[in-house]
């Protein structure tokens, strides 16, 4: 026997529609901005609060760049121009 979900009022609850933009790779669209290792305060931007980086579906990267934008990042962080994690004092 299936149940349906519903609300404490014993009512349907209504569909949600949430109607997102869908993200652009900033590296194809722009093909003057270089991914580098030795710019570490651009690879900032797709690093979280705690130095994690972000993923490509919260980032908006394509695939290929978003490889290219890992391992520099992984290589700055190597060369201690990142860290590999920001601690909070």
């Amino acid at each position: 026997m299936a149940y349906e979900k519903r609300s404490p009022s014993n009512k349907p609850r209504p569909a949600r529609r949430s109607f997102h933009r869908k993200k652009v790779c900033r590296f194809c669209s722009n093909s003057e901005i270089k991914i580098d290792y030795k710019r570490p305060d651009a690879m900032k931007i797709f690093l979280t609060e705690r130095g994690k980086i972000m993923p490509r579906r919260v980032s908006g990267n394509c695939a290929k760049h978003q490889r290219e934008l890992t391992s520099a990042i992984k290589m700055a962080r190597a060369l201690s121009l990142l860290p590999f994690i920001i601690t909070e004092d």
